[in-house]
């Protein structure tokens, strides 16, 4: 067993049963579910016996239905608001009401590791897992650690980072930290450009640019690119796939029919490794999630991160822009003339694309995923 999992902590044989079992936490967002699903995906491949149990809000994105080979609960978590008042005080006894939920759910499952993707739905069941000395991992998938992960670290028997940047944010806990990487679903594979276009239904011979704003969507991003495609004097040589989010689907839909531009617009696409097959440009956000996903498809970028996430998406991004592929794009300087500058040059230059792609260095992004089953496993006593 790895020495920081401190000797007092049962592992599996002590717990007396002989199936690993694993409780993991995250939160409503994909760029927390998803590389959690990641990781339970890779550990019942190497453990097709292990019992795994999700933890999620609710309202998330991710269903009962769509977790067949494990269990799933939701939780009730406020936003904790910072202001004082009435609703913090609401949001404070929410809070403690989701401890105790987690409480009576660790105390059934009666898990040998607690594993938590961060946001605030890890907090109550890593506290109460260390409350109740059982092994616990906890995974950052950004740059600059967020709020509850930064609580958490003091907890936290391991401390798995997506980047080597967070160390240094992480300086005081050193002896916990690992670096895994973020991980990424294995349907999450690069298919040839000519099968992905055909996906679409798209032209091989046009210039693809691949537009997400987050999984909300970006209201931003959708307005200055869409004005970009209207200024344009030759739209002849440009298609577009487009992931919208859901509220901002119907709007997009009569903006693009209107340019006459081809193009596939989609709230969300549960088939997303064909969108990065099939793009010579992506214009994105830079959720960790996101950075990671691209470095993974090598696709020359155009940055615009969230300025509203404390910087989180500025220090995403900076990663991305060092692999030197990317062009990142303060949100209020975001606009249809500094989109010109930046894409024109590359829609009739195929050699600076391939330029950009060869930038990005070997490998992009790590096995994430093994390397977190490998922590988990040493954590509950198994060799």
């Amino acid at each position: 067993m790895n020495p920081l999992y401190h000797s007092s902590r049962k592992g599996i044989r002590d717990a007396g049963h002989d199936k690993l079992k694993v409780i993991v936490a995250a939160g409503s967002s994909g760029g927390h579910i998803f590389p959690a699903l990641a990781f339970i995906e890779a550990l019942k491949e190497r453990d097709p016996e292990a019992k795994v149990l999700l933890i999620l809000k609710k309202n998330s994105i991710i269903k009962e239905s769509d977790c067949a080979a494990f269990c799933v609960k939701y939780i009730t978590i406020p936003s904790l608001r910072a202001r004082p008042g009435l609703k913090l005080f609401k949001d404070i006894f929410e809070l403690l009401k989701a401890t105790f939920n987690a409480a009576f759910i660790l105390l059934d499952f009666k898990p040998d590791v607690a594993v938590g993707f961060g946001s605030l739905t890890s907090v109550p069941v890593l506290m109460c897992a260390w409350l109740m000395r059982i092994p616990t991992l906890l995974h950052e998938q950004n740059v600059l650690p967020g709020r509850a992960n930064r609580l958490l670290a003091q907890f936290c028997d391991r401390i798995a980072v997506s980047f080597r940047e967070t160390e240094q944010h992480l300086r005081q806990f050193k002896n916990k930290v690992v670096f895994t990487g973020n991980p990424l679903r294995k349907k999450l594979i690069r298919v040839g450009e000519e099968e992905a276009l055909g996906f679409f239904g798209l032209a091989n011979d046009k210039f693809t640019i691949l537009v997400m704003g987050g999984s909300q969507g970006s209201l931003k991003i959708n307005s200055e690119f869409l004005d970009f495609i209207r200024r344009l004097e030759d739209r002849s040589g440009l298609q577009v796939i487009h992931l919208s989010g859901l509220s901002a689907f119907e709007p997009l839909k009569k903006g693009y029919e209107d340019t006459g531009v081809a193009f596939k617009l989609y709230s969300f696409l549960e088939p997303v490794h064909y969108a990065y097959s099939a793009a010579d440009l992506i214009l994105s956000r830079a959720g960790a999630l996101s950075v990671t996903e691209i470095m993974f498809f090598k696709i020359p970028a155009i940055i615009v991160p969230y300025p509203y996430a404390r910087r989180h998406q500025w220090s995403n991004a900076k990663v991305l822009e060092a692999q030197g592929a990317s062009f990142i794009i303060d949100e209020v300087n975001l606009s249809a003339d500094t989109l010109k500058q930046v894409i024109l040059p590359l829609m009739h230059n195929r050699q600076a694309l391939l330029e950009l792609r060869s930038r990005y260095k070997e490998p992009a992004t790590p096995p994430a995923a093994e390397l977190l089953v490998n922590e988990v496993i040493g954590a509950g006593g198994v060799t």
